[in-house]
């Protein structure tokens, strides 16, 4: 039983770090699309 707790626990865990990853991600390329957005109208 603690074995099957521990592992819920990291995948949870990995799941969580992986959409903080994607959130990173989304932000960083709106940021480019953004900057890039600026300089093609400019």
């Amino acid at each position: 039983m603690p074995g099957e707790t521990t592992n819920s626990v990291t995948e949870y865990r990995e799941q969580a770090v992986e959409g903080e990853r994607g959130a990173l991600v989304a932000v960083l390329v709106m940021v480019i699309l953004g900057v890039a957005g600026i300089f093609a109208v400019s």
